[in-house]
């Protein structure tokens, strides 16, 4: 409920259960840029040796500027995939996806998410982590199987874009106390659903600084990086379809400069690369991959485990805390 994954090695739900975890590139073996031009090469050669071993490479696309860097590599004819849904929520994020798909000649694929997908393909991945899971990973799930039969080979993802270049920075420049910043990364209060929650403060223990303060950046390092990357190992080992992200081993050379970060300019070095390759367009603000859990959810009335409280103000959670709770149920049923 709190961080969306087991952070604690070792613990499991079940006997002959053995959730794995992500473990991010050291940065003593990533490949240091300084500069949006040395982002372009790096990346480049990254392409030159993945085509010498794979003849089809595909791509999840959003609207973002991170994935939409990575699809200017591609050669013409590529499969690229994009999450869309009948709400109509993210049709702005489909659209520029399809204008990026226009200007590198990739074959597009728009994937519709449903309450059905999730049905069908949250037990899958589910089972294949021995734990619940993201939102993200049924749907990353619904487009390897499709990339797969479409002959796809490798998928790009641009995930580790946001980690690497400063692009939290939502999370990573107010300067927080560290009650704070334990609230606000808590994505749902366990004791706020739960019948008998257990504390879970000793992770964000593990990272304070002094009476009242954080290690923002090492959290994120070491925290973030896990329950984010380990959703994308599990969706796309699920569907035994390799994946890569060229962001993954690359790493800042010089200190992320907070000041920009603070004056808007998240991820410069990254936008820095997009006003390269799209010289004609404006640079987009973040746009996450798109999860259509407020409309999927909006009228789940939670659930009815023993497990949870039955007091739940279901009305004040978001679409992503309710899928947290729908998700948690499906995979005790499923035990």
């Amino acid at each position: 409920m709190a961080f969306r994954y087991i952070w604690k090695d070792g613990m499991d739900f079940a006997e002959g259960f053995q959730h794995k975890n992500f473990r991010p590139i050291p940065k003593e073996a990533c490949i240091p840029v300084k500069t949006s031009e040395d982002i372009d090469r790096e990346i480049q050669r990254q392409f030159d040796a993945l085509y010498r071993r794979y003849d089809s490479i595909g791509i999840l696309l959003s609207g973002g500027m991170d994935s939409a860097n990575l699809a200017a590599y591609l050669r013409p004819g590529s499969h690229a995939y994009t999450f869309t849904s009948a709400s109509g929520e993210f049709n702005a994020d489909v659209e520029r996806a399809k204008t990026y798909c226009r200007k590198w000649q990739l074959c597009h694929h728009l994937i519709d998410i449903m309450l059905a997908d999730y049905e069908k393909y949250t037990p899958t991945v589910m089972r294949h982590k021995f734990a619940p899971v993201h939102s993200i990973e049924p749907q990353i799930y619904k487009a390897a199987e499709m990339a797969r039969h479409d002959g796809v080979q490798l998928m790009i993802v641009g995930e580790s874009a946001d980690l690497i270049f400063g692009g939290m920075d939502k999370l990573i420049t107010p300067e927080w106390t560290f009650d704070g910043f334990a609230a606000r990364y808590t994505f749902l209060d366990p004791q706020l659903v739960l019948t008998h929650p257990v504390d879970q403060s000793a992770l964000f223990e593990q990272y304070r600084t002094g009476s009242d303060t954080i290690d923002v950046m090492r959290f994120m390092d070491e925290v973030f990086a896990i329950e984010s990357s380990s959703s994308y190992l599990n969706a796309f080992g699920a569907a035994w379809l390799p994946y890569y992200d060229p962001y993954a081993c690359l790493v800042m050379a010089d200190k992320l400069d907070m000041a920009r970060v603070r004056q808007g300019e998240p991820k410069y070095l990254v936008r820095g690369l997009y006003a390269l390759k799209y010289p004609e367009l404006e640079i987009p603000f973040k746009i996450p991959m798109p999860r259509p859990v407020d409309a999927v959810f909006k009228d789940w009335e939670g659930p009815r485990r023993p497990e949870f409280r039955q007091d739940i103000p279901m009305e004040q959670l978001t679409g992503n805390q309710k899928w947290q709770l729908w998700c948690a149920e499906l995979f005790l049923n499923m035990l």
